[in-house]
């Protein structure tokens, strides 16, 4: 889903080292949720999409828990950002359902308005609850959430195309492959197909799209609040840039952000 890559890893904790200790606590309590949440998709150990299911039904019972005043094991931590932050219930159940689509059947080619739904679950309310600890009010943040979050989600799309068609799912959009003349019944067959780097085209440009609208949100933001997001913005710009230079056609060398553009952002936001 949200592809837990070393590189995102990295770009999260890069973004995460320059918030003050309370809002980076609060944060690694919120990641720790959807990491877990997360493996839950992918871990073998789950035998069935039945168990899969049982299991986020199992955390949906735990966040309803944490609602409640009742502070399970597995959230330790958690409760208290909710209460300092005030993050929303509905957030954390959107990451459930987002992963939901995962466990359930996987998405495999959904259309443009499936594929808009499951980025806000599994991205833009991750987003939401972030800009909540970040400092945003709402006005802003919310927009911010919601084109950053797809935004990011659409590049990691792009990124783990392959890994992706490896356990049988295809991300992108069944319009752009169609218009691309991409048969999507197989992922493996589909991403192997040259006229597939037109769909990721189509896609990189929703994506930039998004980081376009995020930009001016980010500018006028309060410095402080902004420094994480701008961080995230930064690496992961860096890496679709980077893609859309080498090309979606197979076969695709795995993409990084720039090294330099990073450092660019870190010296311009002052967090060195």
């Amino acid at each position: 889903m949200n592809a837990q890559t070393a590189t995102s890893r990295s770009s999260f904790y890069m973004a995460m080292r320059v918030l003050p200790k309370e809002q980076r606590e609060a944060m690694f309590s919120v990641y720790r949720f959807c990491r877990a949440v997360d493996d839950i998709a992918d871990e073998p150990i789950y035998r069935s999409a039945a168990e899969r299911m049982d299991e986020l039904g199992r955390w949906r019972a735990e966040i309803g828990a944490l609602f409640a005043g009742k502070e399970p094991v597995d959230l330790a931590g958690l409760g208290q950002a909710v209460r300092r932050y005030g993050l929303h219930r509905e957030d954390f159940e959107a990451v459930i359902d987002g992963v939901a689509m995962d466990a359930e059947r996987g998405v495999r080619a959904p259309d443009w308005s499936t594929l808009d739904l499951y980025c806000d679950r599994v991205a833009s309310a991750v987003g939401r609850l972030s800009v909540r600890i970040f400092g945003f009010p709402p006005d802003s943040g919310e927009p911010l959430a919601f084109h950053l979050g797809r935004a990011l989600q659409l590049t990691n799309i792009l990124r783990d195309i392959d890994e992706d068609a490896a356990v049988g799912r295809l991300y992108l959009p069944r319009e752009a492959l169609d218009a691309a003349r991409v048969a999507a019944e197989e992922p493996i067959r589909a991403v192997a197909d040259p006229n597939v780097a037109l769909a990721c085209m189509e896609v990189a440009g929703c994506a930039r799209r998004h980081f376009d609208e995020a930009q001016p949100i980010l500018a006028a933001a309060p410095r402080a609040a902004a420094r994480a997001p701008r961080l995230m913005a930064a690496a992961y710009r860096s890496l679709l840039d980077n893609m859309v230079a080498q090309g979606f056609a197979p076969p695709r060398p795995r993409a990084r952000p720039s090294r330099l553009r990073v450092l660019g952002a870190l010296l311009c936001y002052g967090v060195l």
